[in-house]
C-alpha cells in the first residue's frame, strides 16, 4: 500500500485525494501537492538535476531538447472525430493503442518508488478552467508544472476535483508495434476521456503545450478563442495582444516595465476580456542580459526558477547564458509573480491593441504598419516568420515559416475557425491590428542588420499610447500594408524597408519572392472569403 505526504490544508481522508480516480495502485510513496522547497529537495536529493548559482535549480533533457511535435497524437474516436482538423498536426492513434499504452503508462508509475502530484487550475476565468492534476516520477517536473499553471488555494486543494488527468512517464519509452506511435516517444491526448500521456522525453514544455492543445479544443466550443500570445495591460487599463513564433519577441516586448504582463504565452478572449491559461512563464534564455531584458534576468537569479539545458560554469555555476553547446533552446520557467509588474488574476479587459510579430529574414517586411480587418485575418491566418541560415541543419539560406494563428503545431480545429473567432471579436470590440518585423532591415539575413530592440520598443510603445493611430501613412506597393511616415524614437529611412536597401531593385526582387511564398502558402485554406485572400500580397 503506498504512503502519501500531504501539505498542511489537505484533506487525507478525502477520496478524491486518491489515485485510483486514475487508475492507478501505486506501491511507492506519492507526494501530494507538495509546495516549491520540498520538492526542489526532493530533486536534488534525488540526484535529479542540481542548483546555479543565487539558486535556480538546473535540469538536462538531452537527448530531448525540444517538443517532440512528429510523435503527438489525437484518440480517434467517435464524439471528437469530426471536430479535428486530421493531418500532420493531429495525428490519429485507434482507441485500442491508447487503452494498451495507458495501461502500460499506469504499470510504469504504480512501481516507481516516489510520485509526485500536483493539482492545478488551467485558466485564470473560473468559467473556463480546467481543474488539471499531473502525475510524475519527478520531482522536478512536478515543481516545473507547479510553476507554469495556476496554483490553488490550501482550501482550494482540499475539495479539489480534477476534470482532467496528465500521466508523466519520461523514462518509460512506446513500444510503436503494441502502441501505434511513431518512436518510443509519445504525447497522446484523449480529448473524449480527457487525459493525455506522455512518456520517452524528459523536455517539460510537452507537459505545458499539451495542455494548451487541450485548451485549444475546448474553449472554442465554450464561445472562447484560445490564442498563442502574450498579453499586458497598461496604467488606462488598456490590454495589449502579442501573437508571435519562437524567436520574434513575443516574450522580450510583452515585459514591458511599464505595463503590468497578464501572461507571456498562452490566452483565451471570452466575453469578459482576455485571461491568462497560466500562472508561471516559459522563456527562451539564449544570449539573455541584464541589459536587454533586466526583468526576465532578475528571474534567472531566483530560488524557484527551473533552468533547463543551459551550461553553468564548473567553478562558480554561473549561468553561460551564451552557451548553446547542449541547444539553442534553453529555457526558464518561473511563476508570474516573478516579474514585479504583472497582474496576479491573470486577467484584462477586451485589447485595445492586437500586434502581430514575424521575425522576416528577408528584410522586406516593414518594421511597423497597420492593418485593415481583412488584412488581420490574412496575416493571422498565414502566421509568417522565417528561420535563417545557421539555426537547423540544411538552413543555408532563409527559409519562410508560416504557421496558421501564429501556432499551428498546437491547433485542434481548422484554423480558419480561429480566424474567424478573432475577425468576430475585433468587429465586436473595435481592435486595432498591427504588423510588426522584428527580423532584418538593410537586406536579408548575412547582408542586412537585425532590428534594434530600442527601435522596436519605441514602435510597440507609439502603438499602445495612441500615437500612431492617426498618423500621417504610405501604403507599400508591394504587400498593401499601410506603413507610418514618423515614429518618436526611430529614424525615419528605418520604417520604408525599401529605403534602407542600397540597390531597390534587389529589394523589388525580395519582396516579390516573399510575396509568391504568401500565396502559395495560402492557397492550403481552400475556400476562404475572396475579401480575405485579397487582403495578401499583390
Amino acid at each position: 500500500m503506498a504512503t502519501q505526504t500531504q501539505p498542511v490544508g489537505a484533506a487525507s481522508a478525502d477520496p478524491g485525494r486518491q489515485l485510483a480516480a486514475q487508475g492507478l495502485s501505486p506501491s511507492g510513496q506519492v507526494h501530494w501537492n507538495l509546495m516549491a522547497p520540498s520538492l526542489f529537495e526532493a530533486a536534488i536529493r534525488r540526484g535529479e538535476g542540481t542548483l546555479a548559482d543565487m539558486g535556480p535549480f538546473v535540469a538536462t533533457t538531452a537527448p530531448h531538447t525540444g517538443r517532440s511535435p512528429n510523435d503527438k497524437f489525437v484518440v480517434r474516436e467517435p464524439s471528437t472525430e469530426h471536430d479535428v482538423d486530421w493531418g500532420k498536426v493531429n495525428q490519429p492513434i485507434s482507441p485500442e493503442h491508447f487503452d494498451r499504452l495507458l495501461a502500460d503508462v499506469r504499470g510504469y508509475l504504480d512501481a516507481r518508488s516516489d510520485l509526485f502530484v500536483q493539482d492545478l487550475y488551467c485558466g485564470a476565468d473560473e468559467a473556463h478552467r480546467l481543474s488539471v492534476r499531473y502525475v510524475t516520477p519527478n520531482a522536478w517536473h512536478a515543481a516545473f508544472v507547479r510553476n507554469m499553471f495556476i496554483r490553488p488555494s490550501l482550501e482550494a486543494l482540499a475539495a479539489f476535483d480534477p476534470n482532467f488527468t496528465v500521466l508523466h512517464a519520461p523514462e518509460f519509452h512506446a513500444t510503436p508495434e503494441r502502441h501505434g506511435t511513431r518512436t518510443g516517444t509519445f504525447i497522446v491526448l484523449h480529448l473524449a476521456r480527457r487525459m493525455i500521456l506522455i512518456g520517452g522525453t524528459r523536455y517539460a514544455g510537452e507537459l505545458k503545450k499539451s495542455m494548451f492543445t487541450v485548451m485549444n479544443y475546448f474553449m472554442p466550443k465554450d464561445g472562447v478563442l484560445s490564442m498563442h500570445c502574450s498579453a499586458n495591460i497598461g496604467p488606462a487599463g488598456d490590454t495589449a495582444l502579442f501573437f508571435g513564433l519562437s524567436g520574434t519577441g513575443k516574450t522580450t516586448l510583452s515585459a514591458d516595465p511599464e505595463r503590468a504582463l497578464i501572461g507571456d504565452d498562452e490566452h483565451g478572449w471570452c466575453k469578459h476580456g482576455i485571461f491568462n491559461y497560466e500562472g508561471g512563464c516559459y522563456a527562451k534564455v539564449i544570449n539573455l542580459s541584464p541589459e536587454q531584458e533586466p526583468d526576465i534576468f532578475a528571474t534567472t537569479q531566483m530560488f524557484g526558477t527551473i533552468l533547463e539545458n543551459v551550461v553553468l560554469d564548473p567553478v562558480t555555476r554561473r549561468v553561460q547564458f551564451s552557451d548553446q553547446s547542449i541547444t539553442e533552446n534553453t529555457r526558464a520557467s518561473y511563476p508570474l509573480h516573478y516579474i514585479r509588474n504583472h497582474v496576479p488574476a491573470g486577467k484584462g479587459g477586451h485589447p485595445k491593441n492586437i500586434v502581430f510579430l514575424t521575425a522576416d529574414a528577408f528584410g522586406v517586411l516593414p518594421p511597423i504598419a497597420k492593418l485593415s480587418r481583412e488584412q488581420a485575418m490574412y496575416y493571422f491566418m498565414s502566421g509568417y516568420t522565417a528561420k535563417v541560415a545557421g539555426t537547423e541543419r540544411g538552413v543555408t539560406e532563409p527559409q519562410a515559416t508560416f504557421s496558421s494563428c501564429f501556432g499551428a503545431v498546437f491547433l485542434v480545429w481548422h484554423p480558419t475557425k480561429y480566424a474567424e473567432m478573432l475577425g468576430a471579436l475585433i468587429d465586436r470590440h473595435g481592435s486595432d491590428v498591427w504588423l510588426v518585423n522584428t527580423g532584418w532591415s538593410g537586406g536579408p539575413y548575412g547582408v542586412g542588420s537585425r532590428m534594434k530592440l530600442p527601435y522596436t520598443r519605441a514602435m510597440v510603445r507609439a502603438v499602445l499610447s495612441g500615437e500612431l493611430r492617426n498618423a500621417p501613412t504610405e501604403v507599400d506597393p508591394v504587400f498593401g500594408l499601410t506603413i507610418p511616415k514618423a515614429v518618436t524614437g526611430v529614424p525615419a529611412d528605418v520604417l520604408n524597408p525599401r529605403h534602407t536597401w542600397k540597390d531597390p531593385a534587389a529589394y523589388d526582387a525580395q519582396a516579390r519572392k516573399l510575396a509568391d511564398m504568401f500565396r502559395r502558402n495560402f492557397e492550403k485554406f481552400g475556400n476562404v472569403d475572396e475579401t480575405i485572400r485579397g487582403a495578401g500580397p499583390r
